[in-house]
């Protein structure tokens, strides 16, 4: 794979994490216009927004075997067009049916581009030989919020969905087909280079073979971050606004202020890597991640707990892309099925995180909930060693790159 190659294919995978970014963002931040639109009840709503990561289970489940038989990167080309045109789904129908059809296609083809992404994202962090795969989750945060800013404009302006989500979808789908002609795998994808030949695939369970007792703590890890992630989508508005007196107004600036930084801090989190390593990288971002949760369980008012969820952004937003790449490092041979199957995790850290904070706020107080994902945080710096053999810090000489020219 030539250097030039392998620039144009990590373009187009940043491009196709950020129209992922759009289109979630879009779908998520309109659910109230959604209901609306299908006249679904309160009752029945939970039920609709659990489906979603239940069936991107599903898909991640079916991509770990669909890539045994074809590369990732053709999952990707057809789940990514997929994801967009059942969006646009969303948008258009009317009966009960309709929706629950479109967010069906949307979950199943959201599971299968999650996991496909991530696979090609730590195949070619192999070939470029240094991190490159928190730049991948910084391209997703730019398009989250890019995608909640054009929500927030179509309910400014009272555009009905199908109005909403067509000229973004006129826009995002050429671009993603023309983008997707770039992809590529690099070396070592399930110990096989681009055109076939194998690229020295490891043995036993560590190499080739894939342990789900190896894997576990990463799976851990990934749930742990989602919960904190689901907390503060869910949460912190309700959290300003009843819990530290904060404005109805104040109360939406808790979840941008974490977007921002959780873009922010991605898009240096590869130097950081780079210069000090993975596992110093992720305890850090844990001990600002759990700091964050604390000083929003005692903030005694509205400033004071955003500046927690700032601390949030920053801490959060390291962990996710470094458990995917300290998969792909774990199982050499075998990273593509180590990636789905991590990825799943990610969904049930979503369907934990938000009954959980609610459950224990309603049954003690949403102080003392905060401090439950502050603790599973916090735990991730028991399996901090898993994001080692330090592979990942190519700066400081540990390893030597393969294609250090490579821009």
């Amino acid at each position: 794979m030539t250097d030039a190659g392998l620039r144009h294919g990590r373009a187009s995978l940043g491009l196709s994490f950020g129209v992922q970014g759009v289109a979630f963002a879009l779908l998520v931040t309109r659910i109230p216009a959604i209901q609306d639109q299908y006249g679904i009840s309160d009752g029945l709503l939970p039920v609709f927004l659990a489906a979603v990561p239940i069936l991107a289970g599903a898909g991640s489940v079916a991509t770990e075997k669909v890539v045994a038989r074809v590369r990732p990167s053709v999952v990707l080309r057809w789940a990514q067009p997929l994801v967009l045109l059942a969006l646009l789904g969303v948008g258009a129908g009317r009966e009960m049916w309709h929706v629950a059809v479109a967010l069906g296609v949307f979950g199943l083809a959201v599971g299968a581009l999650d996991a496909s992404m991530n696979m090609l994202g730590v195949s070619l962090q192999r070939a470029y030989g240094r991190s490159i795969m928190t730049g991948f989750h910084a391209a997703y945060s730019l398009g989250g919020i890019a995608g909640a800013s054009l929500a927030w404009a179509g309910a400014r302006w009272e555009l009905s969905l199908l109005a909403s989500y067509l000229p973004v979808v006129a826009v995002l789908l050429p671009a993603a087909l023309i983008g997707n002609r770039w992809y590529t795998e690099g070396k070592g994808a399930e110990g096989k280079r681009p055109d076939g030949t194998e690229a020295g695939v490891g043995s036993g369970g560590a190499g080739g073979a894939l342990s789900f007792k190896l894997l576990l703590p990463l799976c851990l890890i990934m749930t742990f971050a989602y919960i904190g992630d689901s907390t503060v989508s869910n949460w912190s508005a309700k959290y300003l606004q009843d819990v530290l007196g904060g404005s109805e107004q104040l109360a939406t600036v808790p979840y941008n202020l974490y977007m921002v930084t959780t873009l922010l801090g991605r898009a240096v989190g590869d130097l950081g890597v780079r210069r000090f390593g993975a596992v110093a990288v992720v305890r850090g971002g844990s001990l600002l991640a759990a700091g964050g949760f604390a000083v929003v369980a005692v903030a005694p008012g509205a400033w004071v707990g955003m500046l927690g969820f700032t601390m949030l952004g920053f801490g959060l937003c390291v962990i996710v892309p470094q458990t995917f790449a300290a998969a792909g490092r774990m199982f050499p041979g075998n990273s593509d099925a180590a990636v789905a199957r991590l990825n799943i995790f990610n969904y049930v850290g979503f369907l934990v995180g938000s009954p959980l904070v609610g459950a224990l706020g309603d049954a003690w107080s949403y102080r003392g909930a905060m401090l439950v994902p502050m603790v599973l945080v916090l735990a991730t710096l028991v399996y901090a060693r898993a994001f080692g053999p330090e592979t990942a810090r190519y700066g400081g000489g540990h390893e030597r790159p393969r294609t250090a020219d490579v821009g």
